[in-house]
């Protein structure tokens, strides 16, 4: 299927691995131009050049990079010093850390909002009137499940992914879209990224077993019986950045191999 975004800009964050490269994989390999942006300057650069040897190759997909920390106004001034206009705009940023809820101050709850609701917010801010004067747009952020089915160790990131969940269902169903422009939010279930590693890595060695121990139980609570891979995550983004899901917006589209039991 020819996803109809060959030539457009996208800017997508926390690129460097993980889900993040996973998407901006798939829409390089649509010719879709990408600016990736992440904190770590080398494997940042490795991942960029990885791009343009392996998936820019066939389509000419133009491929830059920033390495800046997306969640501080600086970081943000320098990717727009770069390109100022995208077409696409894909929000990614870490998760804050687990813990009791009793343990976190004011500063963790600021640090966790800045970057997992009002920096997401500062980017549709920047980008959505661009989008919206050229008649294309697509802005997709990568939040989590635990948006549907809050985990309690996440307070941190059920909150600040919450707000931002609300947040983009309301500004959605504004006058952007009826000038061609969705916003829509992904959530991920367990992936196999460095993250989940070091999550079962941290829980293994909590109960003193093997890793493998405990990754295979993890899969075993998935229907799937299986993580997910970047690959898979990014093809998801980069359908909803298409011209065939220009009537999917304010949504969120949740891929977790099953895991979630709900009905709605």
């Amino acid at each position: 299927m020819d996803l109809g975004i060959a030539g457009k800009w996208a800017l997508v964050c926390g690129a460097s691995k993980g889900l993040g490269l996973g998407c901006a994989q798939a829409l390089v390999r649509e010719g879709v131009n990408v600016l990736i942006v992440a904190r770590g300057a080398e494997v940042l650069a490795q991942s960029a050049s990885k791009l343009i040897a392996e998936d820019a190759h066939s389509t000419r997909a133009e491929v830059l990079f920033v390495a800046a920390d997306i969640t501080t106004v600086e970081g943000r001034a320098a990717v727009f010093a770069v390109r100022r206009d995208f077409d696409i705009v894909v929000t990614n940023a870490g998760g804050p850390p687990p813990g009791d809820f009793r343990e976190w101050d004011r500063e963790a709850w600021v640090k966790a909002l800045d970057a997992n609701m009002l920096t997401p917010i500062e980017l549709i801010k920047a980008t959505v009137d661009g989008m919206a004067a050229r008649g294309f747009g697509r802005i997709v952020n990568i939040t989590s499940s635990s948006v549907k089915a809050p985990i309690d160790i996440l307070g941190l990131s059920n909150g600040a992914r919450s707000g931002l969940t609300g947040f983009v269902a309301g500004v959605a169903r504004t006058k952007i879209a009826a000038q061609g422009v969705t916003i829509n939010n992904l959530l991920p279930g367990v992936f196999d990224t460095d993250r989940i590693k070091t999550t079962l890595a941290g829980a293994a060695k909590k109960q003193g077993v093997d890793v493998n121990v405990v990754a295979e139980a993890r899969r075993q609570t998935i229907p799937a019986k299986r993580f997910g891979t970047p690959q898979e995550f990014g093809a998801i983004c980069a359908f909803l950045c298409s011209v065939h899901g220009a009537y999917i917006n304010g949504q969120n589209v949740l891929a977790d191999g099953g895991a979630y039991p709900g009905t709605y």
